[in-house]
């Protein structure tokens, strides 16, 4: 039980870092709300949560149907979701200093309902579905229980409605706007730093489960 809670505890903590790591999902969180209001850009957060169980529970499913089948494809599938991680891991690290356009969006998404372009937002980056293949298979234990995939579900979209709703809050105020697109290239630093010596470690331990 101790060890599954330690895994649970470091994939929800790898996920926030990831999730905290500028990206599309937080772009439109921010645009929708400066440029509509907070309330908008809370619903984004909530549709971006409702794509996130979408995605976390068919990967979960997926992977431990897969699992029961063969030790090998275990195995090799760690190897591949940790390379994938640290490839992740390099891109954060070498687009840090990229600035993120802040300006807004007049078009026809930017007028949807904010809940829907949340979930379409998260259903249609393929990105997030690959990175929950990559961090559950390269760290969730072959025989994976049933407690242990819902809490996980749980956890990840816990992290993600809780953090763009902050965003949504406090995005509103030019001075924390601005604080965080300043620190945006540490953050990333960091992110990336921290993805890709776990990503390591995870290959380095690969050799034990083979």
């Amino acid at each position: 039980m101790t060890a599954s809670l330690i895994t649970l505890v470091t994939i929800g903590f790898v996920q926030l870092l990831a999730v905290i790591s500028p990206g599309p999902s937080f772009l439109i969180t921010a645009q929708t709300a400066v440029a509509r209001s907070r309330l908008d850009g809370i619903k984004i957060a909530f549709g971006l949560g409702a794509g996130t169980v979408v995605w976390a529970s068919a990967a979960l499913l997926g992977l431990n149907a897969l699992f029961r089948l063969h030790h090998w494809l275990f195995v090799g599938m760690k190897v591949a979701g940790a390379v994938f991680l640290l490839w992740i891991a390099i891109q954060i690290f070498r687009h840090a200093r990229q600035p993120i356009d802040m300006s807004e969006q007049n078009g026809e998404a930017a007028r949807r309902n904010p809940f829907l372009r949340g979930f379409l937002t998260q259903i249609s980056n393929p990105k997030v579905a690959v990175f929950f293949g990559s961090i559950f298979v390269a760290m969730l234990p072959q025989d994976v229980p049933g407690w242990m995939m819902m809490a996980l579900v749980a956890i990840v979209t816990t992290n993600e409605v809780v953090w763009y709703t902050l965003v949504s809050l406090c995005f509103g105020s030019g001075p924390v706007r601005r604080f965080y697109l300043g620190a945006k290239a540490w953050i990333d630093r960091v992110t990336g730093i921290f993805l890709g010596a776990l990503s390591l470690r995870i290959l380095w331990q690969a050799r034990d489960a083979a």
